[in-house]
């Protein structure tokens, strides 16, 4: 799947931000490499660096990581319903609600890998079966219009920024 042509996505500093950030032509190439580099990134860490914050109220890699699984279900689910022809706007989410509700934390931290491998494999299985036809297919996401393939996009470009952030805020790399 290609990535999406400037036209698929609002020119705003979210869609263009995290799609830029994407240097794969073959987003789903990158979200194959990218699922083995959190992994081993992830198992590399102390407990220590997974509970980490480098500042108040910054949230530690371990709640990154239910982050980063929340985010690809609802862009996931976004690009499916898009791509299935959904007519309907879909809902826009406040991450930082999502994470405090989820509590992350608490939850033990191979079962968050464990979710975020799940979660990226199905999500990988399904991009699979979309043409790009049918990627290319423009709907509504939190008020915006955006393709099914800008949305699978995102959640490429959406890792990549939390990656940078870990290895520069968190690991020191």
């Amino acid at each position: 799947m290609q990535k999406p042509l400037k036209n698929e996505y609002p020119d705003n500093k979210y869609f263009s931000y995290y799609i830029e950030q994407v240097d794969n032509q073959n987003v789903i190439e990158g979200l194959t490499t990218q699922k083995e580099m959190i992994i081993n990134l992830y198992k590399s860490l102390s407990e220590e660096q997974k509970n980490f914050r480098y500042d108040i109220g910054k949230w530690s890699p371990h709640e990154i990581l239910g982050h980063l699984t929340d985010t690809e279900r609802i862009f996931g689910f976004r690009a499916f319903s898009i791509a299935r022809g959904e007519k309907q706007s879909l809902p826009g989410f406040d991450e930082n609600e999502y994470a405090e509700a989820a509590k992350f934390s608490e939850i033990n931290f191979e079962s968050l890998l464990e979710q975020y491998r799940l979660v990226r494999e199905g999500s990988i299985a399904l991009f699979n079966t979309l043409s790009e036809e049918v990627s290319s297919q423009i709907g509504f996401a939190n008020g915006n219009p955006v393709s099914a393939r800008a949305l699978i996009c995102m959640i490429a470009g959406h890792e990549l920024h939390h990656l940078k952030i870990l290895k520069e805020r968190y690991l020191g790399l």
